[in-house]
């Protein structure tokens, strides 16, 4: 698979957007592709381990809450990305978006995420933030290997242990919100 199917299988897709209340926090998230030596690779990042951080050490897409200043959630997943791991989007080529989504445990605040699809050309410098611990690509051929994708139990700080379909790569594990983006996101374009 390269960038260029997922260009052509993300046209014409219509996401699914959640309808705000009060109360919601708007988010964004950027889901970062390229073509690389196995195909399409997208870039992950995992979340600072930090105190009062409900997804600390979490194996993410880079992006965050909407800020008053943000023109809409697409500057948020832009600024955010610059702020986390120092790729500017701003005239990256947009593929799409993706359906919106929130968390599933209670425990976890009220925010609604929509994610950005983006392309780049060249594997950008990575410049790490103080909320971010690691940067890395992975291929969709990696992450569609016999075995990746599994139930699994997840124990993490402040979330009830349950067992949640997740990809295993090494000691890195993509759970919750991110495999929930990610996952439908390989059908569509595969």
């Amino acid at each position: 698979m390269t960038v260029q199917e997922a260009r052509r299988k993300l046209r014409n897709y219509r996401p699914t957007e959640i309808p705000f209340e009060t109360g919601m926090i708007a988010a964004a998230v950027a889901v970062i592709l390229r073509d690389g030596d196995e195909g399409v690779e997208a870039l992950f990042i995992q979340r600072a381990v930090r105190v009062g951080d409900v997804w600390s050490g979490q194996i993410a897409f880079p992006g965050g809450r909407r800020e008053p200043t943000d023109a809409d959630l697409l500057t948020t997943a832009v600024r955010e990305t610059l702020e986390e791991v120092g790729v500017d989007l701003s005239s990256a080529e947009r593929l799409g978006v993706l359906d919106d989504l929130h968390p599933r445990t209670p425990v976890l605040p009220p925010v609604v995420v929509r994610p950005f699809v983006f392309a780049l050309t060249v594997r950008p410098a990575i410049v790490l933030s103080p909320e971010v611990q690691d940067a890395f690509w992975v291929s969709f051929r990696a992450l569609t290997a016999p075995g990746t994708r599994s139930e699994m139990t997840v124990d993490h700080p402040g979330i009830p242990r349950g067992v949640l379909p997740a990809y295993a790569l090494g000691n890195r594990v993509i759970w919750g919100m991110s495999e929930r983006i990610l996952t439908p996101l390989i059908s569509l374009v595969s």
